[in-house]
């Protein structure tokens, strides 16, 4: 299928790994354009040679997304060198596990200015541009937990929630515009960050690892946990034309795992 973005320009958050750099590949794979951001150089090398092999063009950009003075200069890097950003992802890494009790407040303040504030802002500088050529996707990648909250991860649940209301907001905005916006939002897909995960839950409750991985398995319909790849290769449709009615919506990519309407 012919996803009709070739030689767009796509901004894909956070992509120096993970489900980030999964998404950034997908959309190499269909001729996109790809800036790649993170902080840890190896893995945007890493990224940009991925981008590379799958026939795609990269730029990769050091950049901390809890400083808000740098949006403009790294958005006008990658307008400089591929054009206007015709498709966002925003994405961030996850906060580290914490109780919903007895955080610092400083600690909320910090994670709401890296993981919502910064996803806004940096949405806000692209959005003008495409507004006046009629169109634009922009894609935010949160978490399970914030439709179904997940123990000891209240800071990701909470805040990431909030950019559900966010997004389904905008997207009535501009929906006339040309302009899609959608979330999509992953189950259990092995990834570093999970697997990172299961290992202090394993700790915490004093069992194996393997055993935290069999009992999150027997809970997930498909009888496994997702490939990066079918994360990214999602995010890329909805980044297609083929997706231009898909807008205000939230994209479960979780084996059936959630079990809310």
């Amino acid at each position: 299928m012919d996803l009709g973005i070739k030689g767009k320009t796509a901004l894909v958050l956070a992509s120096s790994r993970g489900l980030g750099q999964a998404m950034a590949v997908a959309l190499a794979r269909e001729g996109v354009n790809v800036a790649v951001t993170g902080r840890n150089p190896e893995g945007l090398a890493q990224s940009v040679a991925m981008i590379e092999a799958a026939g795609g063009k990269a730029i990769a950009l050091n950049w901390d997304l809890s400083d808000l003075s740098v949006i403009d200069a790294h958005i006008s890097k990658v307008e400089a060198t591929f054009g206007p950003i015709d498709i966002l992802i925003n994405n961030t890494g996850g906060p580290a596990p914490t109780p919903a009790a007895g955080q610092d407040p400083l600690l909320w303040a910090k994670s709401f200015n890296d993981m919502v504030l910064s996803l806004i802002a940096i949405t806000d500088r692209v959005l003008p541009s495409m507004r006046q050529r009629g169109w634009g996707r922009i894609i935010t990648s949160t978490t399970s937990g914030a439709i179904a909250p997940i123990k000891n991860l209240a800071i990701s649940n909470t805040l990431r929630a909030s950019l559900l209301a966010w997004s389904k907001t905008l997207a009535a905005e501009v929906a006339g515009e040309g302009i899609t916006v959608n979330v999509i939002m992953p189950g259990r897909v092995a990834t570093d960050r999970l697997r990172q995960l299961d290992e202090a839950r394993a700790k915490r409750e004093n069992v194996p690892y393997d055993a935290v991985v069999a009992a999150s398995i027997k809970l997930i319909p498909s009888g496994r946990y997702g490939d990066p790849k079918e994360y990214g290769d999602t995010a890329a449709f909805l980044a297609s034309v083929n997706a231009s009615y898909i807008t205000g919506s939230v994209i479960r990519v979780d084996g059936g795992q959630i079990q809310g309407i």
